[in-house]
């Protein structure tokens, strides 16, 4: 395996954008997937999330489309925000070699994206929902496309994408490169490979369910009324940044207001948030402005945030494969840090199909039921069912209590409710 970017085939340009971007030597997935990428072969990779796979597509279409005119080339991706984070790399390495791009989602101006699209960017970078509705009204065209990049493509078909994807593939050019980039490899993305690609070069960095090597686990076997005390239990023992997933919007809102009550600096990520609220609430997570994101699986995958000291699953997602994107948060790069899992006795199945996937068991943990945080938050939530109160307003985000500390910073880099496609 190559051990510099030199050894790759990429343009003294692309090196000089490397080394202004501060890359040391190429990860796994970029020194395997991109000299076959150059070549223009089709491929597919398969890496666990934060192993750098955004760069290993984005040189090698830099490289083949600086200083040509036109279309040439379209990322899909689940998310806003992943579509977002994309155009950063895009940006950084080929702003300067006149490879141009436009961002198409949801949630922003659809005249604006079109009108954008008329000035045909090399890149289109883009949500299938919302490029589904700028090809029926043929504001987009794709006659001259030669490259098509799935990133996340387990993501876009576990959250029924399928259907625009077709859509989408029926108006690009039979004859073109596809790069094909997962985390997991399971049978409905394997299926679409074989049909979709033509000879792909395969590039499996870890194995397809591998969790994120650095990523500390523990399990916590609970009763369903002992999370929140759990919860602020572990909160209160480090100074950690902590991503919390949960499996509703509504399990989401509540442990929000837990937190605030608390005295926690935090904010919520889901569906229901406009896109403004999401963007302001990542954000304000990379910046250090909250010490703890409440999310749904919409950030799971996408959500690109360096130095997360703490992955707590309040709620098992809904697919195991979910489980290995949740805590690979917490393992980015060169980071590393702890993923902590919540479960009920209901959950024992989930948890046996989240460990055959990994091939291994996770570290089961004591739960600290005699610590005084955990035995006050027990005592107030049984007082609170003895005397209800009137509900309480949930603002997305809160101050934090006086002395509190704000916690490691998580730094960034840069589902969109279609019919077929939901986010949670």
């Amino acid at each position: 395996m190559s051990d510099t970017f030199a050894q790759l085939g990429l343009s003294p340009e692309s090196l000089d954008a490397v080394r202004r971007a501060r890359f040391s030597r190429p990860t796994p997935i970029q020194a395997q997937a991109i000299p076959p990428a150059l070549a223009g072969k089709d491929v597919i990779g398969c890496a666990a999330t934060g192993t750098g796979k955004t760069a290993a597509y984005v040189l090698p279409l830099v490289e083949r489309f600086a200083g040509r005119k036109g279309t040439l080339g379209l990322v899909l991706a689940p998310t806003r925000e992943l579509v977002q984070q994309i155009a950063g790399p895009v940006e950084l390495f080929g702003g300067s070699r006149g490879v141009s791009h436009s961002v198409v989602i949801g949630g922003e101006d659809m005249a604006a994206q079109a009108e954008a699209l008329k000035r045909r960017p090399s890149l289109v970078l883009a949500t299938p929902g919302r490029l589904v509705d700028l090809l029926e009204a043929r504001a987009v065209s794709f006659a001259h496309l030669e490259a098509l990049v799935l990133d996340e493509a387990d993501r876009m078909l576990d959250m029924g994408f399928l259907p625009q994807i077709e859509r989408i593939l029926a108006a690009l050019p039979r004859r073109r490169q596809t790069l094909l980039f997962s985390a997991t490899l399971g049978p409905d993305v394997s299926r679409f490979a074989r049909e979709q690609l033509y000879r792909p070069v395969r590039v499996e960095v870890t194995r397809s369910g591998t969790p994120a090597e650095r990523a500390e686990q523990r399990l916590y076997v609970v009763k369903p009324e002992e999370k929140s005390a759990l919860l602020l239990t572990l909160l209160a023992h480090d100074e950690e940044t902590a991503l919390i997933f949960t499996r509703t919007k509504e399990r989401a809102d509540k442990v929000l207001l837990a937190l605030q009550r608390a005295g926690y600096r935090c904010a919520v990520l889901h569906a229901d948030r406009t896109q403004d609220q999401r963007n302001q609430a990542m954000k304000g997570f990379r910046q250090g402005a909250y010490r703890c994101l409440v999310a749904t699986d919409i950030a799971a995958r996408g959500l690109d945030v360096e130095d997360v000291g703490h992955v707590i699953n309040y709620d098992l997602p809904h697919a195991p494969e979910d489980y290995v994107h949740r805590i690979g948060r917490t393992a980015r790069a060169a980071a590393s840090g702890v993923a902590s899992t919540f479960v009920t006795a209901k959950d024992r199945l989930m948890v046996e199909r989240i460990e055959k996937i990994m091939r291994a068991g996770i570290p089961r943990a004591t739960v600290p039921r005699e610590d005084p945080v955990f035995q006050a938050e027990v005592e107030r939530l049984e007082a609170a069912q003895r005397n209800p109160g009137p509900p309480q307003k949930d603002h997305g985000v809160s101050k934090r209590a006086p002395g509190q500390a704000p916690g490691r910073h998580a730094r960034s880099h840069g589902k969109d409710p279609r019919s077929g496609g939901t986010e949670e």
